[in-house]
């Protein structure tokens, strides 16, 4: 039977109208996906920190002095009670002839004016005997003998001041001739030397004072310490500080070692400071002190001032059924994800626990096994077609 020609001209219409329809049609999304499981997670704070000798000494200087060569270097081993280095007194200034010709000429001009106070002198106890002579005929009144009495005090006290004086002089000359004498000396002459010793075994950590001189009473010389006794200090946010407890485990890694070393939190510090961060921000920081518990042999390449990343351990638990935090997002008062069902997205609502920035504990809402769209895109609803990259 021959059909209409009518009729095959609206069929092919019609599909033409429908191919033109399924072509604007949208086309599914391509999404990256992931399956659900269960496995180990762990919450932890990251920080970079530097190991650190536990009990450092400092070998100071007890009085100023003059300190002779420390022939110690970093690393050396010491024992209790060596000789770290000798302290000598403080050596005088050289006297040079400028000085010896200054400290004779002062003397020369004490002894004249010893002279000049001598003739006052003595012409002030001529002048109060002839005043007394005539005080005691009448001729002078008590007022003029008291003047003249007065002056001839003060010129006897100038000359003994003037004796004083070259006495002073004489002193002077011969400290700085001994001063001299004292300079020129070989030092290995000098009968006091003051022993410093190392109150404690251990290695030299730092040499403070290398070349013989002049030192402070006080003065650091040498810091010692046992480099096999290391801890380790990170810096953390006070926001952080406050979730570590003493006794947390910590993880060290990047140390230069193969495998991750294992330590616990000792003490976290009650004071904390304003550091600057890479970003110019102000930040208030605390010190967080933690013992490495590792065998010692897995770590003896460490030293002092040695760089490690902290990894403070706040939770871990195995099999838990986790997301990645990527695939999360805020829908409502809570937070969802799109599931992967006959090649749609569907949203569900979940209830996420803990987090730890790369993954999420699901407390409910979805099940092990169920493939969630990571990374969703504003393009995907509910509903939407979705086609998995290869």
């Amino acid at each position: 039977m021959q059909m209409p020609r009518k009729t095959g001209l609206f069929i092919i219409i019609a599909l033409i109208i429908a191919a033109i329809i399924y072509g604007f049609l949208p086309g599914p999304v391509s999404v990256e996906t992931v399956k659900i499981k269960k496995g180990y997670m762990k919450v932890d704070i990251e920080e970079e920190g530097r190991t650190r000798v536990k009990d450092r000494f400092i070998v100071s200087a007890p009085v100023a002095g003059y300190a002779l060569r420390i022939d110690l270097d970093v690393g050396d081993l010491v024992n209790k009670g060596d000789t770290v280095t000798k302290l000598e007194p403080l050596r005088s200034n050289v006297l040079d002839p400028r000085s010896r010709a200054a400290a004779e000429a002062s003397i020369m001009a004490a002894k004249e004016n010893v002279l000049v106070a001598k003739a006052d002198s003595a012409f002030s106890q001529k002048e109060l005997e002839r005043v007394k002579a005539l005080h005691k005929d009448g001729l002078v009144s008590q007022e003029k003998l008291d003047a003249v009495n007065a002056e001839a005090l003060g010129k006897e006290a100038a000359l003994r001041s003037s004796e004083f004086s070259v006495e002073v002089a004489q002193y002077e000359l011969d400290a700085a001739n001994t001063a001299l004498k004292y300079s020129a000396m070989d030092p290995d002459e000098f009968a006091e030397k003051v022993q410093i010793k190392s109150p404690v075994s251990g290695h030299v950590l730092k040499v403070n004072h290398k070349s013989e001189g002049v030192v402070q009473g006080g003065e650091a010389l040498v810091e010692i310490g046992d480099p096999k006794m290391l801890e380790v200090e990170v810096d953390v946010l006070s926001a952080d500080a406050v979730r570590i407890r003493p006794g947390t485990p910590v993880l060290f890694e990047r140390w230069g070692g193969d495998e991750p070393l294992k330590g616990n939190v000792r003490v976290i510090e009650p004071i904390g400071f304003t550091k600057i961060s890479a970003l110019g921000v102000e930040e208030q920081r605390v010190l967080v002190i933690s013992d490495i518990i590792s065998p010692p042999e897995e770590w003896k390449q460490l030293g002092d001032g040695y760089r490690v990343e902290a990894a403070f351990i706040l939770w871990e638990a195995e099999d838990i059924l986790q997301v990645p935090s990527s695939a999360l997002f805020r829908y409502e008062d809570g937070w969802a994800v799109f599931v992967i069902k006959d090649k749609k997205a569907l949203l569900r609502k979940i209830v996420p626990g803990r987090r730890n920035g790369l993954s999420a504990q699901v407390v409910s809402g979805i099940a092990m096994g169920d493939t969630v769209i990571i990374h969703p895109s504003s393009s995907i609803e509910d509903g939407t077609f979705v086609t998995p990259y290869k």
